[in-house]
């Protein structure tokens, strides 16, 4: 076996041992904390029904949202890097969060039930992708201008939400703040289970288009060499990255820095991309995502705070780090 290969299996069993570790401690530590066995029959409706009831209607939820969520965003932040050869592309970059606040907080302002909010996120950041090939389909979905035109819709869906969340009565602009900074508090078994289908799906089509992927890193001529339609198959490749970060946003609102960080973490420990790295970046995602969940619920003084302020703070000394990187002169040199 080779070395590798190695690093691969030992990455996946540490990241599979450490979600399980994780659930289990999101399913038992609380105001009320549940013996671990007891939580695990709880789960599936055995045992006191009050167990039941803190485990099954209040944990569980928030807990698979997270997962869920964080394993989009991982494949979402994987396909996007690998897609534009560039360490800082993600989701926020290329305005799929915008478009996913815009969503959902134009159904707050209609007094839409909160159970229709995760479809007006998802709806939402189909619109940015809708945008981003309006825009740039007559370039033939060259990197450079799909990168800023991303940048430039997402800052202007920004300030869209921003103007209605100051316009909004005071009852409705707090709900709608904390939403837009990302949070997979108060979900429901049908969000989840709604969420987790479509991700399930969408996480299959993303390893079966894994290929076209493969050949896009070899370059568009050598791509073009082999056959492949450039401009087609990156437009769906990023249809799918954008499918992936709008489901995810449709359970946790616009959580940041798990897409950037997760395809650097998955780099560093395994190497190159292999056919396995979509599925390691969606399990590392899942990781991040319910730990920084964890951290908000049970260690961070403050009660009531989104997991998207966690994540965001852990983001912009990220962020800076990544662009310090990319400007110093040997990779500025290694890039021209």
């Amino acid at each position: 076996m080779s070395a590798h290969r190695r690093r691969v299996l030992l990455f996946a069993g540490t990241g599979l041992v450490t979600l399980l570790v994780l659930l289990t401690v999101s399913l038992t530590t609380g105001t009320m904390p549940i013996p671990a066995g007891t939580a695990l029959r709880a789960l599936v409706g055995l045992g006191d029904s009050g167990d039941v009831l803190v485990v099954q209607e209040f944990r569980a939820p928030r807990t698979f949202a997270a997962i869920v969520a964080g394993a989009g965003l991982g494949a979402a932040g994987c396909v996007l890097q690998r897609l534009f050869r560039n360490p800082l592309a993600s989701p926020d970059v290329m305005g799929v969060t915008g478009g996913a606040s815009l969503g959902a907080v134009s159904l707050l302002a209609t007094g839409a039930a909160q159970t229709l909010i995760p479809l007006g996120a998802l709806g939402g950041g189909l619109l940015a992708a809708l945008l981003l090939g309006v825009f740039n389909w007559g370039s033939g979905l060259a990197v450079t201008r799909l990168v800023l035109t991303g940048l430039a819709v997402q800052a202007a869906l920004a300030a869209a939400v921003n103007l209605m969340i100051v316009r909004f009565p005071a009852e409705l602009a707090g709900s709608a703040l904390q939403w837009t900074t990302g949070s997979v508090y108060g979900r429901t078994w049908t969000e989840v289970w709604g969420g987790a289908s479509a991700m399930t799906a969408a996480l299959a089509v993303a390893l079966v288009m894994n290929r076209r992927l493969a050949v896009l890193d070899l370059g568009d001529d050598s791509a073009g060499a082999l056959g492949l339609n450039t401009s087609r198959a990156r437009l769906q490749l990023l249809l799918l990255a954008v499918v992936l970060a709008s489901l995810a946003a449709a359970l946790a609102g616009p959580v940041t820095f798990v897409a950037l960080a997760v395809p650097h973490i998955v780099r560093f420990l395994t190497g190159p991309p292999t056919a396995v790295t979509l599925a390691l970046a969606a399990l590392t995602g899942a990781v991040l995502l319910l730990a920084s969940d964890l951290v908000v619920q049970h260690l961070l003084p403050v009660e009531g705070l989104p997991v998207g302020a966690v994540t965001a703070t852990l983001g912009a000394p990220w962020l800076l780090v990544l662009m310090l990187r990319q400007s110093s002169p040997v990779n500025v040199k290694r890039n021209s």
